[in-house]
């Protein structure tokens, strides 16, 4: 079974170094999403995380994959959706959060009329290396 966790907005953090989402060019990740990264060791900001805004169009669907040593959280900012975990699958929305354990097949499904949109944290950071496709 899927837990999904609703929660209230996040909050802002201060800090020394700001990146803004609307600097950070997009680019594909190995499932297939538009990936705007935050954090992360191509941003060159972390080494042991990452953080990515990922986008999955309308009608659009990620490749199904797992990594094999991150862990990830998703947590869903916009849209609507279905989410395969392993063999379970579930609806997603805005205010969802959804933690992924490494080696757990997962793959996302934007059936609506909106872009599905989400935070992505990995630890350890993210890499194509990592990312197995199935």
């Amino acid at each position: 079974m899927i837990r999904v966790i609703r929660s209230a907005p996040l909050s802002t953090l201060s800090g020394v170094e700001r990146v803004r989402l609307e600097d950070r060019q997009a680019f594909i990740t190995a499932d297939g999403s538009s990936i705007r990264e935050l954090a992360g060791v191509p941003a060159g900001n972390a080494v042991n995380q990452s953080l990515a805004e990922a986008t999955v169009p309308p009608g659009g669907e990620t490749v199904e994959h797992f990594h094999r040593a991150s862990e990830e959280i998703y947590y869903f900012t916009a849209g609507a959706g279905r989410m395969r975990l392993g063999d379970d699958e579930s609806d997603v929305r805005a205010g969802d959060a959804v933690v992924i354990a490494p080696g757990t097949p997962h793959k996302l499904f934007n059936p609506g009329g909106d872009p599905l949109v989400l935070l992505c944290c990995c630890a350890p950071a993210y890499s194509d290396e990592d990312t197995v496709l199935l």
